[in-house]
């Protein structure tokens, strides 16, 4: 079975995100970037797949500009076999992106195609849903728990009320969530293994894909600060300032 596995390049988790002075977006500019959480996540229940021996080939796809390489490179130091970079310097937009991914799954025919639920940068939880729509799959978002049998996949999803299992038939797309699993720890020697890993480089227009935005950020803004909390005496002085200032009551 093939597995393909969509990796985003964001800025890194640990850094504190800063809005360009004149309010047109968020400022990267020497930012530390490093792939997804989601989309490490997604890899990392591939290669358990591959381990298990459900799965034979993994291929990381990322979609951006050429930096995008080094995300590839850290999907194949975790255990993806190959990795294709589609190169654009565009914006990618979330239906951008899954067009794309149509024509590489047209492309490469795998069986199952396992994605971050959404990549921290957008928040947009688009992709894997536009891309099941696009390509007329069978979809399990927010997946804590996948197990394939046959040519059947099972989806442990948390829902509000609980826990529900889903049975999807292959070719399908999953979302993964943070409780899916840990991802390992990538060490130095599979780093230098993945350098010499098979990383091919196509365009968006060998794949026939128009990625032109087709929304358009007016702004981007900090949150407000939040005021200091106070102290009150006693419950009835709470009551009257819930009640006559902060009115919520």
């Amino acid at each position: 079975m093939k597995i393909l596995v969509p990796v985003k390049r964001v800025v890194d988790y640990n850094v504190k995100v800063r809005v360009k002075s004149d309010g047109t977006g968020v400022d990267i500019a020497n930012v530390k970037m490093s792939m997804n959480p989601f989309d490490e996540i997604a890899v990392e229940e591939a290669v358990r797949l591959k381990e298990k021996g459900v799965a034979t080939e993994i291929i990381a796809v990322s979609c951006g500009d050429a930096k995008c390489q080094e995300t590839l490179r850290t999907a194949m130091a975790i255990g993806a076999d190959r990795g294709i970079l589609v190169e654009t310097t565009e914006e990618l937009q979330p239906l951008a992106v899954a067009k794309l991914l149509k024509a590489l799954v047209d492309k490469e025919q795998p069986q199952l195609i396992i994605l971050g639920k959404q990549a921290i940068d957008d928040d947009a939880n688009q992709t894997g849903q536009m891309l099941a729509a696009l390509g007329d799959l069978p979809q399990a978002t927010f997946a804590s728990k996948v197990e394939v049998s046959g040519d059947k996949v099972s989806v442990t999803r948390e829902v509000d009320g609980g826990l529900e299992t889903i049975s999807l038939s292959l070719p399908a797309v999953i979302t993964t969530d943070l409780r899916l699993n840990e991802p390992r720890y990538v060490t130095l020697p599979n780093i230098m293994k993945a350098k010499k890993k098979q990383l091919d480089t196509v365009k968006p227009e060998d794949l026939g894909v128009d990625v032109k935005p087709r929304l358009k950020t007016l702004k981007v803004s900090e949150p407000p600060k939040r005021g200091a909390g106070i102290k009150v005496p006693d419950v009835a002085t709470l009551v009257d300032k819930l009640k006559n200032e902060a009115k919520v009551i």
